[in-house]
């Protein structure tokens, strides 16, 4: 899951991460925000948000209204000290509502409904086949973090476990585009669901590792990560 936490109180925004951090069934990649601008600004897609209300600049309810606009399925947990906003919070459809000072367990339960919520909704899990050094395998596209050509090789990076098989890394690149992936160097192909952001001429992918992006690719890698994008907003 992508989980962001929105609070124009730093403290309380790290002091959340962690908590969020901290749960021991799956490991979740959560950023943090220090304003509904910065979130907003942002352009990234979230499967949860916890969204303070009373910030400075847009609150939390107007950022969460400007969200809902071109995202409906994002989970929104308000927390706040005020009992008195949760009917403003109910308005836009929150997934849940805490008060300060949050505790673990409340947090963990709101991220556990999220899991839940999430499997019911899940489309059909798109797979695909490969055969490499250990036999034919079955990998699903979400898995996948990046492709990459190395010693007349080519090393699938997933989750959990790096596959090799040999082959071209160009036929790679045109049998999974129509899953979202793209070519950002003439040695990867890579999974744009999972890339976080883009720092000059190096891609940040959410498992931490960065991916070389050359400038002859620059351009057009871009323009269809923003493409990629704008269809899952829609």
């Amino acid at each position: 899951m992508r989980i962001a936490v929105c609070d124009d109180d730093e403290t309380a925004v790290s002091f959340l991460r962690e908590l969020i951090e901290s749960y021991p069934k799956q490991g979740l990649c959560v950023d943090g925000y220090s304003s509904g601008e910065e979130l907003l600004g942002a352009g990234r897609i979230y499967d949860m948000i916890f969204l303070d209300i009373d910030m400075k600049g847009i609150d939390g309810i107007e950022t969460a209204r400007r969200i809902r606009a071109h995202d409906r399925k994002v989970k929104i947990v308000y927390v706040t000290s005020y009992k008195e906003y949760a009917g403003r919070a109910f308005s836009v459809h929150a997934f849940g509502y805490l008060l300060k000072p949050v505790k673990q367990e409340k947090v963990w339960k709101q991220v556990e409904d999220a899991m839940l919520w999430q499997e019911e909704e899940a489309p059909e899990v798109k797979q695909v086949e490969f055969t490499t050094a250990e036999g034919l395998v079955r990998l699903p596209v979400d898995a996948i973090y990046y492709f990459e050509y190395q010693n007349r090789r080519i090393f699938i990076k997933t989750k959990d476990v790096i596959h090799e098989m040999r082959g071209k890394i160009s036929d790679i690149a045109g049998r999974m585009a129509q899953y979202g992936f793209s070519v950002p160097h003439k040695s990867f192909v890579v999974n744009l669901y999972h890339v976080k952001n883009i720092r000059g001429y190096e891609i940040l992918m959410m498992n931490g590792e960065w991916i070389p992006l050359s400038q002859k690719q620059a351009v057009q890698f871009k323009e269809k990560l923003s493409l990629y994008l704008a269809d899952k907003m829609r």
